[in-house]
């Protein structure tokens, strides 16, 4: 697992597995959002975007996390590991709700968190299994046939990939 692209609706878990996995592992991580939008917040334009992640792709080693489907084949091309969380809405709506009172609301461009609550979020993530999720299953057999998937569909299974890694991590005393 040395090129990881964490994958997943809004409010899954995907910049704290990606944290964690970045500690464990001991590899470079970016925050997608963090890449997508200036110091003021303003999105870059597409193609600014995929230039960036092309450079970042090109990295013998790296863990990059958010969904941006658009880009997504990028990633795809260059992962050797998805970590998809495929988690229910209720799940995700839960974790935006704890992000915002973590947060309290605000910005955090250094670590990713981009924590504006609109009610098109909170339909793109009461959607997101219906309509997002075979895009990106898509996506993922064109572009990623030879990646290894991990899906993960509960908070539960993702804290487990990471005790395990963590545990095959640690030097044998």
């Amino acid at each position: 697992m040395d090129r990881i692209a964490i994958i997943g609706c809004g409010g899954s878990g995907k910049s704290t597995v990606a944290r964690q996995l970045a500690q464990i592992l001991d590899a470079p991580l970016t925050h997608l959002d963090a890449t997508y939008y200036d110091e003021q917040w303003n999105p870059l334009s597409q193609d600014e975007f995929a230039a960036k992640q092309e450079k970042l792709v090109a990295g013998e080693r790296w863990i990059i996390e958010g969904n941006y489907a658009g880009t997504l084949p990028i990633r795809l091309a260059a992962a050797d590991t998805v970590i998809f969380l495929d988690l229910p809405a209720a799940t995700c709506l839960w974790g935006i709700a704890q992000r915002r009172r973590r947060y309290r609301g605000g910005q955090h461009q250094a670590d990713g968190v981009y924590d504006r609550i609109t009610w098109n979020f909170v339909r793109y993530i009461l959607d997101y299994r219906r309509t997002m999720r075979p895009r990106v299953q898509d996506l993922m057999r064109e572009h990623g046939p030879h990646v290894r998937l991990i899906s993960l569909t509960s908070r539960r299974q993702a804290n487990q990939l990471v005790d395990r890694l963590r545990r095959q991590a640690q030097p044998m005393t």
